[in-house]
Order: C-alpha cells, then sequence, then structure tokens
C-alpha cells in the first residue's frame, strides 16, 4: 500500500501549468507509453483527461 502524500512531498513533484501545457488554449495530448490522452480546460476552469 503507498504512503499518504505529504506537503512536504508535493513540493518536489513536477509541476506543469496548465495553460503552458495547452499552449494558451485548451486542449493538450499528453502520452503514456502508446496510449495517448486529452488534456481539456473546460469552460468553468476545470481539466478534464480523456483517453
Amino acid at each position: 500500500m503507498n504512503a499518504p502524500v505529504t506537503p512536504t512531498d508535493l513540493k518536489s513533484l513536477p509541476t506543469y501549468a496548465a495553460r503552458e501545457l495547452t499552449a494558451g488554449g485548451d486542449l493538450a495530448q499528453i502520452v503514456l507509453d502508446t496510449q495517448v490522452y486529452t488534456l481539456r480546460i473546460t469552460r468553468a476552469g476545470k481539466l478534464i483527461l480523456t483517453k
């Protein structure tokens, strides 16, 4: 079982700005191994990640 993430752990995690990932738009593709996912910023400012 994984240990809980603490605030100290969060400081060492890579951080990416969603607006930069989408190059100022509202869509970006993210590749994990051979799978391609779409990251979308909604009108309400929420993030949706779909396969």
